[in-house]
């Protein structure tokens, strides 16, 4: 089974912007985690259970591409698909678009290291390793 992409739904906070108005790169990667994280509870599976089983995905490579930008209370969709890289890495991709224009404002992805409870690199979960199969 294939985890299906899913679609979050942020909309831009004041605090996330600039004095122009302007979307601050960092929160991006914050959304990043937003889609990556209902994703996963998408498919039935969460972050706090793999903790619970001794396993953690830490970020290992993060990028970002931005191409047009964000303002003050824009409603964005985060677009999010995940596919497994290698036994111990899974890779997430990101789109950012804002849904009134359709303009795709970035693009990014996060590469994901599985780590067992002493910090040392695993196989990914099974029942992780299952959803992208």
């Amino acid at each position: 089974m294939n985890i299906p992409p899913s679609v979050s739904r942020v909309r831009v906070r004041y605090a996330e912007t600039d004095q122009m108005g302007v979307v601050y790169y960092a929160n991006y990667f914050i959304w990043f985690e937003v889609g990556r994280t209902d994703l996963l509870r998408g498919a039935g599976g969460s972050y706090r259970e793999m903790e619970r089983d001794g396993y953690s995905l830490p970020v290992i490579d993060a990028q970002c591409a931005y191409r047009e930008s964000a303002k003050y209370d824009d409603e964005l969709e985060v677009r999010t698909t995940g596919s497994l890289m290698s036994p111990v890495r899974l890779q997430f991709t990101y789109e950012v678009v804002r849904p009134a224009d359709g303009k795709t404002l970035a693009t990014g992805s996060t590469v994901h290291a599985s780590l067992d409870r002493n910090g040392r690199p695993c196989r990914v979960p099974e029942r992780v390793r299952a959803l992208f199969s």
